[in-house]
Order: C-alpha cells, then sequence, then structure tokens
C-alpha cells in the first residue's frame, strides 16, 4: 500500500513491518486488477498476506510490461539545491519518520493529510518512533555470515557509501536508505522506487543523501541533493514491486561528486539468482532507532508466492531500512561488494524475510540512463 493520492480517504494502513504481526491472512492469491487501492483486511476474501503486507501488491507474474525509464528533475540549477540543503534543519531532520519498506507508514493517510507540521514534526496522526538503544543491534566482534540483523561496527568502504535520505512525501518528511554506486557521472545514487516516486502518485521533495550518516544526524562526507530521479514504467503506473528501484543523480556538495569523497560500489545485472549477500540500512522503527548502520547476511531464496521476480533474505530490518544495498562478494575487511539488489517489501505473516527485486535489463536500462545524466 503506497501514499499515493486514490489513498487518501483510506483507513488506518496496515502496519504490516511498523507494528504487530497481521494474523488471520489467507494463503496467497493473485491479486485483483485494482490492487492499487485494494483495503480489504487481511482476512478478507481474495486478500492474502501480499495484499495486507507493507506494500503495492502487483498483478500476475509473468504479465507483458513496459521497462521504460521514467525521468524526474529534481533541482534545476544551484539555487533549487540550496533551498533544499537549506530545508533541512537539524529538527527537520530528527523528526523526518520512517518510510514503510514499500512505501506504508505507521498511521492513518487520512490523519497524515490533516496533520499541521511545525518545522517538519508531525502533530497528531502520525508520532515518531521511540529512540532507544536496540538489543538486536548488538553484534559480535566479527561479522556474521547469517544474521537476521546486528548493528555493523567492522567499518570499511560501506560505513561510507551507505547513507541516510530525507525527503518529503506528500506534505510530510520521511528517512530511507540508498548506496552510491560506481558510475560514469560520479554522482548516482540506488535506493528503493518507492523511496523516489509514490507509486502512480507525487515524486519526492527536498530528496537529500547523507552518506556515512552518523549518530544525532552528523554529516561527514556532506550534504547531496538530488538533480534528477528516474524509476522504471512499472514502478511509475502501477507500483510494481519487482521494479521498486530509483536511480538518483545528485548534485555536488562543495563542488565535489559524491563518488570522489565516499566512493562506491560496484553494480552487476542479470547475476546468478541465489548465492549469499550482506543487506545493510538505517532501519528507524523500534528495536531499532535510525542512529546506526545495520546489517543482515545470509542466502538468497526466491519469492515463495511467486507474485514478483524478488528475492528474499532473513532480515528483521524495519522501516527506513528501505533502499539499503545489498550486497554480493561482500569482504568484510574491506566493506566493499557488488549491489545486485536492494531492501524493498516484506509480507505481513512473515516480519523475518525481506525481499528485494532483481537487478535484469530493466534495473540496468534504469542505471545506464541515470549514469549519463
Amino acid at each position: 500500500m503506497t501514499l499515493s493520492s486514490p489513498l487518501l480517504a483510506a483507513v488506518p494502513l496496515v502496519a504490516g513491518l511498523m507494528g504487530p504481526a497481521l494474523v488471520g491472512a489467507t494463503p496467497p492469491q493473485r491479486p485483483a486488477p485494482s490492487a492499487q487501492a485494494d483495503h480489504r483486511p487481511p482476512g478478507a476474501p481474495g486478500a492474502g498476506p501480499r495484499a495486507a503486507r507493507t506494500g503495492q501488491a502487483t498483478k500476475a507474474a509473468g504479465a507483458a510490461r513496459r521497462t521504460d525509464v521514467v525521468e524526474h528533475v529534481a533541482a534545476r540549477g544551484p539555487a533549487d539545491e540550496r533551498r533544499v540543503l537549506g530545508y533541512w534543519t537539524p529538527r527537520r531532520m530528527a523528526a523526518a519518520l520512517p518510510l514503510g519498506l514499500a512505501g506504508s507508514v505507521t498511521g492513518s493517510l487520512a490523519g497524515l493529510t490533516r496533520t499541521a507540521q511545525r518545522d517538519g514534526g508531525l502533530l497528531g496522526g502520525l508520532t515518531t518512533p521511540e529512540r532507544r538503544p536496540a538489543a538486536a543491534e548488538r553484534r559480535p566482534a566479527l561479522p556474521q555470515q547469517t544474521t537476521y540483523g546486528a548493528r555493523w561496527s567492522a567499518g570499511g568502504v560501506v560505513t561510507k557509501t551507505t547513507g541516510r535520505v530525507f525527503m518529503t512525501m506528500n506534505g510530510a518528511d520521511f528517512v530511507c536508505s540508498a548506496s552510491t554506486v560506481r558510475s560514469a557521472n560520479r554522482d548516482v545514487v540506488v535506493t528503493a522506487g518507492h523511496c523516489v516516486k509514490d507509486g502512480a502518485g507525487q515524486w519526492a521533495a527536498n530528496w537529500t543523501f547523507v552518506p556515512g550518516y552518523r549518530d544525532g544526524g552528523g554529516h561527514p562526507y556532506g550534504r547531496y541533493p538530488a538533480r534528477r530521479m528516474f524509476v522504471a514504467g512499472p514502478w511509475s503506473r502501477s507500483a510494481d514491486d519487482s521494479h521498486d528501484v530509483g536511480m538518483v543523480v545528485l548534485g555536488t556538495s562543495s563542488g565535489r561528486h559524491v563518488a570522489d569523497v565516499v566512493g562506491a560500489q560496484e553494480i552487476a545485472f542479470n547475476r546468478p539468482r541465489g548465492g549469499h549477500a550482506f543487506g545493510f540500512g538505517y532501519p528507524a522503527d523500534p528495536p531499532y532507532n535510525g542512529e546506526h548502520l545495520v546489517y543482515c547476511a545470509g542466502r538468497l531464496r526466491d519469492d515463495p508466492y511467486g507474485e514478483t521476480r524478488d528475492q528474499g533474505l532473513g532480515c528483521d530490518m524495519t522501516a527506513g531500512s528501505s533502499g539499503g544495498p545489498w550486497l554480493s562478494g561482500f569482504d568484510h575487511d574491506t566493506g566493499k561488494g557488488t549491489l545486485t539488489s536492494l531492501s524493498s517489501f516484506k509480507y505481513s505473516d512473515d516480519h523475518r524475510t525481506m525481499y528485494g527485486p532483481y537487478f535484469g535489463d530493466a534495473v540496468k536500462t534504469l542505471f545506464t540512463t541515470a549514469e549519463r545524466a
């Protein structure tokens, strides 16, 4: 379920991974053609775990789709970029809410549109997540090859190439995660499509990437506003989760390209399915607090419901981790790997598996377009 305009009169959103697990879901069924506005409770006829999860139900798998690229100009010049950077005061950054995986938020959209904003904070309707240390974030001295969620403290390039995203969507401020990738223009970051565009709805505004985000909102490597944004056509038209990928071309920080400052991870397409991956992000809903880089690690497996081409990774990261990179061939000594997917959604009846889109030809086209911008 995304934040698109047809949902403004919706009843409170399914909490999904941001709240208690849903119960009573029927076996997975193929979603209705109007799944974008499907508000049926999980136990209703035709409503499976996917229709009730914190994301956008897709059309039948295997349906023919165009994979064109949809572009949005986020900043038309230095003045626009300065305005965006000026918007993100420390108070606004601290008050920004974690955007749920595949686009849900705690609270209700009706409440969201009615609430007043004061310096980025929401009054009523939505509340900011509790900021407290998370037991699940404690980690052993060495990185684990299999973990559902642990704080990353091994250092390496990944601590700089991964960062938090701050943006405004439908009048409210949110956070996601993203990663730099090696690109011709040295300005591309990869994140989830729903962290860039609300499915068939609005594009995000005030979009800013903070690499190597530190406790308390620090930005040791600068802040980078978006210049141009790109998503695949199937995401822009129908929030197709198999295409939940966004590429953002950044402006510079003090005249320097982001990849020149923090480095970049490699990116690859059409890799064999399965294998092992490390996923990174800044989950901000309890038991996490959004102030630390967290990782999951394990074997990838196909979507058991067959509704997407996505693969699953055992991971209990919560909202705010959307868009965080999944790195294959990851070297924990250097913190380098190859980006082959990202955190996208969870099913409502399985909060310990994160799903990420497969990086095939459509994502390759998206990337090629972005690195030339």
